[in-house]
């Protein structure tokens, strides 16, 4: 099948990017594949965090694509939408995960429909987690301009519904593979400068308000000194209310902070050195940093919101919290690690998952639903 991908991809960094090249790669064992990419994604005023792009350090999946959407000027519009259409592929599968791309990425869909091509749409998220008034008429937009749709969660298909009807497949979060082999704990923990013989709680990933680190640090107040906490990535806005409530904090020497964009070279030394990764999300879909956690094996602590609860309680790959608050949040940890059998039995659950969320599984159901469109 000659299938087109609209979506970030490198030199790019973040989760969409890592998703897209995992995607393609796996697609061109069976497929012709084009990877169509933005020229520009956000104007720089707009992107919160420092860059948006791999740094020289970043060890990123490189595939080659062509840069020429701009997220802001329609003129590329067109221009990206006839360059696809020239292809001719059957189908062109559109990322999507903010509402503010609603403009460009309609636009490109409708061209393409016009023209006989199937256009379906790869939802990351239906709705943002921060939402606002423009997010459902600019969903809309792009999803009325599609065939059908793919959500990777149940909490995505709920959103979904709530837009109108559409064709639509409910697929998963494939776990990454792009990060190569853990590493031996002491050796982790060593650089990282951690103190060996603790428990280490991990959080990782974009620092955003909604992922409720604010809750996890808070919770450290009710921990003992054999705990540590390793804070690893990205803040998205300032980081002053963390760093007040760190100052604060009795246990503020334990609590480790590696602030920036985590390069994928370095991403396994923070989950070799974790025994637990902990999502204390006040609201989510699905997790990219659950599928990173599955990779190296580490059990989750999460919150009861989005697919969550489904994703690790259902799969028996770790501790779903229905009501998130710090004290509730001590007490699951430390009644994780009072029973070693835990430890043992959410790790066998995250090897079935390995088995199950694989990328060859993901894009076989995906070109099997696109074949039915």
């Amino acid at each position: 099948m000659k299938t087109a991908l609209l979506s970030c991809f490198y030199p790019y960094r973040g989760g969409i990017s890592q998703f897209s090249a995992c995607m393609m790669l796996e697609l061109e064992e069976k497929h012709e594949v084009w990877a169509y990419n933005f020229k520009r994604q956000y104007p720089s005023l707009l992107f919160p965090g420092t860059t948006q792009f791999v740094t020289p350090e970043d060890d990123a999946t490189m595939v080659c694509s062509e840069r020429l959407l701009d997220s802001i000027n329609p003129f590329s519009w067109t221009k990206t939408a006839k360059a696809i259409a020239s292809r001719r592929p059957d189908v062109v599968y559109i990322s999507w995960w903010m509402s503010f791309f609603g403009p460009s990425l309609g636009l490109i869909a409708r061209y393409l429909r016009k023209r006989g091509i199937k256009v379906v749409g790869v939802l990351h998220n239906v709705i943002p987690h921060e939402p606002h008034f423009w997010d459902k008429p600019l969903t809309r937009y792009f999803l009325d301009a599609c065939d059908g749709v793919a959500t990777l969660s149940r909490e995505g298909t709920r959103a979904l519904a709530g837009l109108g009807e559409y064709r639509h497949t409910e697929l998963f979060h494939p776990v990454y593979n792009q990060f190569g082999e853990a590493v031996p704990r002491q050796a982790a923990e060593k650089a990282l400068g951690l103190r060996s013989g603790c428990k280490n709680l991990l959080f990782f990933g974009l620092i955003r308000k909604y992922k409720g680190l604010d809750l996890l640090i808070k919770a450290f107040d009710h921990l003992p000194e054999d705990y540590q906490l390793i804070i690893a990535g990205e803040p998205y806005g300032s980081f002053d209310e963390y760093s007040d409530l760190i100052d604060e904090s009795p246990a503020g020497d334990r609590i480790h902070c590696f602030l920036g964009y985590v390069p994928d070279v370095d991403v396994k030394g923070f989950f070799s050195a974790a025994d637990l990764t902990v999502l204390p999300y006040r609201s989510a879909t699905q997790s990219g940093v659950m599928a990173v956690s599955y990779h190296f094996g580490v059990p989750l602590l999460t919150t009861d919101t989005g697919s969550l609860k489904e994703d690790v309680q259902g799969r028996n790959t770790g501790i779903v919290l229905t009501e998130p608050s710090p004290e509730d949040l001590a007490n699951a940890i430390k009644v994780y690690f009072s029973s070693p059998s835990d430890a043992i039995r959410f790790r066998e659950g995250i090897s079935k998952e390995l088995e199950r969320l694989s990328w060859k599984s993901f894009c076989r159901s995906l070109t099997e639903f696109t074949e039915s469109l």
